[in-house]
């Protein structure tokens, strides 16, 4: 049985330079990776965070049109937390003849919200309204 000596013993022993330095670019390349990883999430995160909120206000504006009476063709416009909208209210075409014995009668509704970032969000629906008597 051979016994090392001093000498041989600590060139065998621990890492070279090498294996050090190729140790250390693996563990850059992976934060690297996960940092990029974190980024995107972080991003798309707020991206869905914001489009929440358009449609939040979206649907607060909607909430406070005007009961079914007081509808009438036009527009509005205003602001919000920070959120420009526009309501337009035009006769609904239908393609079909007029039905003068209706009460009722359709209203296109269409409310634009532009975010502070420039988002925009169109709703479009449809009101009935009663007919203008006379």
């Amino acid at each position: 049985m051979s016994r090392a000596t001093p000498a041989e013993r600590s060139a065998s022993a621990g890492f070279t330079l090498i294996e050090v330095l190729v140790a250390l670019a693996v563990v850059a390349a992976s934060l690297a990776a996960i940092g990029a990883l974190i980024a995107t999430s972080v991003r798309g995160a707020r991206a869905v965070e914001q489009r929440v909120a358009l449609v939040e206000r979206t649907r607060a504006i909607m909430a406070e049109l005007p009961r079914r009476s007081e509808l009438s063709i036009g527009e509005a416009a205003g602001d919000i937390a920070g959120h420009r909208w526009r309501i337009t209210v035009l006769p609904y075409a239908t393609g079909l003849p007029d039905r003068p014995k209706s009460t009722w009668v359709p209203r296109a509704v269409v409310a634009t919200v532009r975010s502070t970032s420039g988002t925009v969000l169109q709703v479009h629906t449809v009101r009935l309204v009663r007919r203008p008597s006379g």
